[in-house]
């Protein structure tokens, strides 16, 4: 890449300064001109050179940002992936709790008709106890009775 215009026209402006500052020698300064302007030449060259090197390290670290974001990209479906594998599994789980709903309400129902049957049973025990006794007493006064 070479130097922009205006970078140009800069060290120009510079050169002409410095050359404007000094008393004119004319024979004594050639060589010293020449040397001056290799050098100028050498560090356009340099400049060059680094802002080719500058131009590859931005293309290398936007390869590498471009590489990145690829990987978070598979990271983000593979995250999603498995959450919705996990969501899956707690419907399953849902739907295990909701069938082990249903059987506590079965036991529950199973319960109250035992506890019927139960309160039937007593009070009919009760009955019995209440006739066993009564006949019993009756038993007993009219032994007494006719003895």
């Amino acid at each position: 890449m070479a130097l922009a215009q205006e970078d140009l026209i800069q060290i120009q402006k510079l050169i002409d300064q410095s050359i404007a500052a000094r008393p004119e020698v004319v024979n004594a300064n050639v060589r010293y001109e020449l040397e001056l302007r290799e050098r100028i030449v050498r560090v356009e060259e340099e400049l060059k050179h680094q802002r080719e090197l500058m131009m590859q390290g931005f293309e290398m670290t936007q390869k590498r940002f471009e590489q990145v974001d690829k990987r978070f990209e598979e990271m983000r479906s593979d995250m999603n992936n498995r959450f919705e594998q996990v969501d899956k599994r707690f419907e399953q789980v849902d739907k295990r709790f909701e069938q082990v709903d249903k059987r506590f309400e079965e036991v529950d129902k199973r319960f109250e008709q035992m506890d019927k049957h139960l309160t039937a049973i007593t009070r009919r025990m009760d009955r019995f106890m209440f006739w066993s006794l009564g006949l019993t007493v009756s038993a007993v006064i009219a032994i007494v009775k006719l003895t």
